[in-house]
């Protein structure tokens, strides 16, 4: 995906997301900012995704978007904001999803879902362990960053 010069939006998977969203803002001020709140359902086996609340530009359709997210484990989470933003009208073939940490699985199920999708990401860590966090891993980025639990 080549990221337009015309409208490109960053769409950050609340609250993590935010973090790459603010290193994106920095390199290109200006830039359409969308926002996905969605959370892993810890109770469930496959810790399924659910969507509590988006809010995305008018015109992010006519957008380069990219997806920001600093972990990808399940791809549960990326899976659900993709949706989203194909709901929305969002060509999949426009969309880049940038994050720190991935593994296999995750980009498995993100390839085999939305096989248009370009992915950068910094490292691949090995595997999910049974309770479906990546391993070796840096625990919750979130938490870590913030400094809260």
């Amino acid at each position: 995906a080549v990221v337009s010069t015309q409208c490109t939006g960053v769409v950050s998977i609340v609250r993590s997301g935010d973090i790459l969203l603010e290193a994106f803002r920095q390199l290109r001020p200006g830039l359409k900012v969308g926002k996905i709140l969605i959370q892993r359902d810890e109770s469930t086996a496959d810790k399924r995704a659910v969507l509590y609340y988006k809010k995305l530009p008018a015109d992010i359709t006519s957008c380069t978007v990219i997806v920001v997210d600093p972990m990808l484990a399940t791809g549960g989470s990326l899976d659900c904001a993709l949706g989203v933003l194909a709901d929305s009208g969002v060509d999949p073939n426009k969309v880049m999803f940038v994050n720190l940490f991935s593994c296999e699985e995750g980009l498995a199920r993100i390839q085999k879902s939305y096989p248009g999708i370009h992915t950068v990401t910094l490292h691949m860590d090995l595997m999910l362990n049974e309770h479906k966090y990546i391993v070796p891993g840096v625990g919750d980025f979130g938490d870590r960053y913030y400094g809260t639990n």
